[in-house]
């Protein structure tokens, strides 16, 4: 690939998986010219050390400091400081793993696409017995309400997707990252892409293989966050919001008050069964499909999922002020 590319991984304590990440994209021999940026938030695990271990042993890998410590800081930093040259940004995540010449495949969807930024899907994979449960029911429609790129298998132009490789004059041109928002950046980013006329282009044959929250607590505070940052995003672009994102919050409130009004009329309790029910078939059709009873865990899973995400989304309306988006001559 003859273009220049700036890889940035924004981390915080990452020790156990970074130099992986870092030596897997090092070893795309297809890039020609390439700078590998760790965007370091303060992490006291050692992930600054081997950063800096790896920089000494491979050409093009840099540590920067990230005093904001948010990933939307992170990338954006490394931009201003690393960005001068790259035609090409591409945005990767510790916890994933990645295929090989994976950058170089992305560039390459960019150019015969004609695209702004290329989006993939991402495959969970667990480890552990709830890992699995969540991993799979991620890939659902019971998980992700059908997301394109959670799982998806058709390759498209799209509204949004997981965040991969975008031009970095797109980038630019649409005010990069929004630091105020810790989560849900990237769906921000590209109403605002796809407001000045940015296309988005969902290569389904370039693949992620993702591994999530393990333990129920930790999954209740990230899709509380994604809930939250949903909420911003919504406000602040009324037209992103899709249908299954609408249902979740409204499924959500329904069934809280089918159950305080069930005393004075019982019947309402048959949504919350018919809830329970629908994700009880569907843990039993993951567990025989994955033959691992680990599968009817997706159902308490998805039942964390659904009702962390919907409180956060609450939570964000009421308590962050958000005002609705208008395009400026600066960005136009």
């Amino acid at each position: 690939m003859s273009r220049k590319v700036l890889i940035v991984i924004p981390v915080l304590n990452e020790a156990s998986h970074i130099e992986t990440v870092v030596r897997n994209l090092a070893r795309d021999s297809l890039l020609e010219d390439r700078t590998i940026v760790v965007a370091d938030g303060g992490s006291t695990d050692g992930t600054p050390d081997i950063v800096r271990a790896l920089a000494s042993e491979i050409d093009g890998v840099n540590l920067l400091h990230n005093p904001q410590r948010l990933q939307s800081a992170g990338v954006n930093l490394a931009v201003q400081v690393y960005g001068t040259g790259a035609q090409a940004l591409v945005r990767c995540d510790a916890h994933c793993e990645y295929p090989a010449h994976y950058v170089s495949s992305l560039l390459k969807t960019l150019d015969e696409r004609k695209a702004d930024s290329v989006v993939v899907p991402m495959d969970s994979r667990g480890d552990g017995c709830l890992q699995k449960a969540v991993a799979w029911v991620s890939d659902t429609k019971v998980g992700s309400g059908g997301s394109a790129h959670r799982g998806g298998t058709q390759s498209g132009f799209v509204d949004h997707g997981h965040h991969a490789a975008m031009t970095v004059d797109a980038f630019r041109r649409a005010g990069g990252y929004d630091e105020t928002f810790t989560h849900n950046e990237d769906a921000e980013f590209d109403c605002r892409l796809r407001a000045i006329g940015g296309r988005i282009f969902l290569d389904s044959d370039i693949r992620l293989s993702y591994r999530p929250r393990s333990g129920f607590v930790s999954l209740a505070k990230q899709y509380f966050n994604y809930g939250r940052g949903r909420s911003r995003t919504v406000r602040r672009h009324p037209g992103s919001l899709r249908l299954r994102q609408f249902l979740v919050p409204t499924h959500v409130a329904l069934t809280v008050c089918a159950i305080l009004l069930s005393p004075l009329a019982p019947a309402l309790l048959a949504l919350p069964a018919a809830y329970l029910a629908i994700l009880a078939l569907t843990a039993v059709m993951i567990a025989g499909k994955h033959r691992s009873i680990c599968g009817l865990l997706a159902l308490p899973a998805a039942v964390v999922m659904h009702f962390a995400w919907a409180l956060g989304f609450f939570w964000g309306i009421l308590s962050i002020r958000q005002t609705t988006w208008q395009m400026t001559p600066s960005v136009s």
